[in-house]
Order: structure tokens, then sequence, then C-alpha cells
């Protein structure tokens, strides 16, 4: 899917089922899947199969062609793409108080999507370890963070910045007296 598609998707899912006051566990049983899935697709942790998406898309009692009908490519607009910081898209993660994401840019490239986000870590965030199916790149823009790990943990500072497997169990960790901002870039690989 090109550019954002698959994070619009994920966003739609969850909108729509917020709206309809409908449970992730009831998506997950009409639709045949764990609720753990659901909960990764709306988080953007994961990306589904179309079988699968089609399947969330009538369990949330849509029309296919409804679901999608706004769905358009920025990269209609031309090759160059200038995104303005009132145009970034916020977005929660299940379990991450104090965590605040703007999307900045998404887009895919060959065999694999890029997202490109803003955190915004608060000194008292929280939220459990994480996976990820994308390898993760986070730039320090300011504040102290500790990424902790299973097995080690790395504090970052101002203009540090780490690349590992998001695959890895995971969380970032405000060690700081002040709110924390780092931009993160998501590289998934898309599965043919």
């Amino acid at each position: 899917m090109e550019d954002n598609t698959i994070f619009k998707i994920s966003h739609k899912i969850k909108e729509i089922r917020k709206e309809k006051g409908i449970t992730i566990q009831e998506v997950a049983d009409k639709a045949g899947v764990s609720k753990g899935l659901i909960s990764q697709i709306e988080n953007n942790r994961t990306i589904p199969s179309l079988l699968v998406l089609i399947n969330i898309i009538n369990a949330l009692d849509v029309d296919l062609n409804e679901f999608f009908k706004d769905f358009n490519s920025e990269l209609d607009a031309g090759p160059v793409v200038v995104r303005k910081k009132d145009s970034y898209t916020s977005f929660e993660k299940e379990h991450a108080l104090g965590f605040h994401y703007k999307r900045i840019f998404t887009s895919a490239i060959e065999s694999s999507t890029m997202d490109i986000v803003l955190l915004e870590l608060q000194p008292d965030a929280q939220r459990p370890m994480v996976e990820t199916e994308a390898y993760e790149y986070k730039y320090i823009i300011s504040g102290q963070v500790e990424y902790i790990f299973q097995d080690q943990s790395i504090r970052l500072e101002e203009g540090d910045s780490i690349f590992f497997n998001g695959r890895l169990s995971h969380t970032p960790r405000n060690v700081g007296k002040e709110k924390a901002v780092m931009l993160i870039v998501y590289f998934f690989e898309n599965k043919r």
C-alpha cells in the first residue's frame, strides 16, 4: 500500500470502533482473530493481511466502499511533500500514559513503509514493554530518556540516537524533570 494508507486504515478502524461503542474483544470475535491482533493493528504495530482487514471491516458493520472513500495519496500532490507542524496527526497507543505522538509523514518506499512521528514523553509517562513489526530509529530532540530492553537499559540525552529491531521488547522512560521530545522513524517491511 502506498504512503500512509496502512496508518490511515489503523486509525479508521479504531475511530469507527470507538464511535460505535464496540470493544476490541467484540471486533476480534466477529472477525475471527485475537484481541491482541486487533490492538496491534489499531496501534500500528502490525499490518493486517487483506483477508483479516476485510473481516475486521465487516465486523465493524461498514461497507468496504464507505470505509475507503476518503483515502487518497499525498504523493498525488507531486514529488515534494511539505508538512507544516499544525498538520501533524496526533494519535495514541494503548497503555501509554503521558505519551503524546504526532505523525509527521508516512511513505511506502519500494518494499518497505517509513513512518515518521514525534513523541513527547512526560516525566511521569509509563507503559508496559512493547514490540513492533518495524526497525526503529529514535533521535532525542530534548530531554533525557532511558531505553529499557529485556537485558539492558541505555541512557540517551539531547542529540543522541538509537536504532534497533522493534521486535525486541522495549519501552522508553523519561528520566528528566522536563518533557522529553523524540523524533522516531519506523521502518516496516511490506510482506509480499
